[in-house]
């Protein structure tokens, strides 16, 4: 069974990725502020058009307490499975 557990992530429009990740691991609970990276991406055409592609979320290390780094791709895991794909929110 997994030690990391996703409790939640509270990131919203327009600002996805800017918000408090709570992970808990072996029985502690982690407050994690603005770790996340989107993996999306917007684009424009010569006409201004947007186009917007959803990607998945990058728990970003260097953000990471240093006792949980070892958890990282754990983390990053279940973030993608728990929090709605987008483009830092504001896009998607």
């Amino acid at each position: 069974m997994s030690e990391v557990k996703f409790v939640s992530y509270d990131g919203e429009w327009p600002s996805r990725c800017m918000g408090t990740l709570v992970i808990e691991i072996g029985g502690k609970r982690w407050s994690l502020e603005n770790v996340l990276g989107s993996g999306g991406c917007c684009r424009f055409d010569a006409e201004w058009n947007i186009t917007v592609e959803e990607g998945d979320w990058e728990v970003q290390e260097e953000m990471l307490p240093e006792e949980i780094r070892e958890y990282k791709d754990e983390i990053e895991k279940l973030v993608n499975e728990n929090v709605t794909k987008g483009c830092c929110g504001g896009c998607a």
